[in-house]
């Protein structure tokens, strides 16, 4: 075998870079999750295409782009809820399908049906649908446990109050109790502070910086582009494709806003966002 073959075969991204081609990222456990060539379609156009994206373990990450830039297609498609044209998705160096049992998803609020007659403390039990079975009777222990979670987002109190019954916010928190008794190591919401009040966002985010303090990694579709900076540790902005992604206080600045949005941010917008780049980096 030449030289020129054995370097050939041991390409590094900067190599591959120098030569104009793209190196797929490899899945590794210090990344929650490992997207690689991820491409999802409703109809003829593709609402995600070739996709690359590593988020980090141990972190709070945010996915934000425009509307219809294909951010709840993206974590849907890494879920599996709708099919995958093309891609690999893979959860702490591991497969999907052998560490679906990690991951914990939480849907936007608008897709849900409220109406379903079901009491707060059964929509947490869900969560436990893997240990209990859909035939199984729930324990005391099972009860207790899913108390615990509702705890934990300030709503103990509602526990046999009609999930219908309750305001959006508290919904929400609800659902978030529903993730935590499924005690995963990665966290995926769809627009989780989407229609809550101040009070429930913070409490949200007390609770994810409670996972991200028991190792755990939690990656949310976030619209809010004036708290990316605070409540943040990663971003990945994307619109159909992928613009950038990284550390916060590196990539989320003036220029990626601009590729990721366009002209579809208005200028006095833009001169905020600029201000918190610029201390983010100071």
């Amino acid at each position: 075998m030449t030289q020129q073959h054995t370097a050939t075969q041991r390409t590094t991204p900067e190599l591959a870079a120098r030569n104009g081609r793209t190196v797929q990222a490899e899945p590794d456990a210090d990344h929650a999750l490992t997207v690689s060539g991820l491409t999802a379609s409703y109809g003829e156009s593709p609402a995600v295409f070739s996709v690359d994206a590593r988020f980090p373990a141990r972190a709070m990450s945010a996915i934000v782009g425009p509307n219809g830039a294909g951010k709840s297609t993206f974590l849907k498609a890494v879920l599996g809820i709708i099919p995958r044209l093309s891609g690999e998705v893979s959860v702490f160096a591991d497969s999907f399908d052998n560490a679906r049992d990690r991951i914990a998803y939480v849907p936007q609020r608008a897709s849900v049906d409220w109406d379903f007659p079901t009491t707060v403390i059964d929509v947490v039990l869900m969560g436990l649908y893997r240990e209990l079975g859909l035939l199984r009777r729930v324990t005391k222990a099972s009860r207790s446990r899913a108390l615990a979670c509702l705890e934990r987002v300030g709503m103990a109190d509602f526990a046999d109050r009609q999930i219908g019954q309750l305001s959006g916010g508290q919904q929400q928190r609800v659902f978030l109790a529903r993730a935590l008794a499924q005690d995963a190591d990665l966290y995926l919401l769809d627009e989780p502070f989407a229609g809550v009040d101040a009070a429930t966002e913070h409490a949200i985010v007390d609770v994810f910086q409670a996972l991200k303090a028991e190792q755990k990694a939690v990656i949310c579709v976030h619209h809010d582009l004036a708290t990316v900076d605070d409540y943040f540790d990663h971003v990945f902005m994307i619109n159909v494709r992928k613009i950038a992604e990284g550390p916060v206080y590196r990539i989320f600045t003036a220029e990626n806003l601009q590729q990721t949005y366009g002209g579809r941010l208005a200028t006095m917008h833009m001169d905020q966002l600029n201000l918190a780049a610029g201390d983010a980096r100071a």
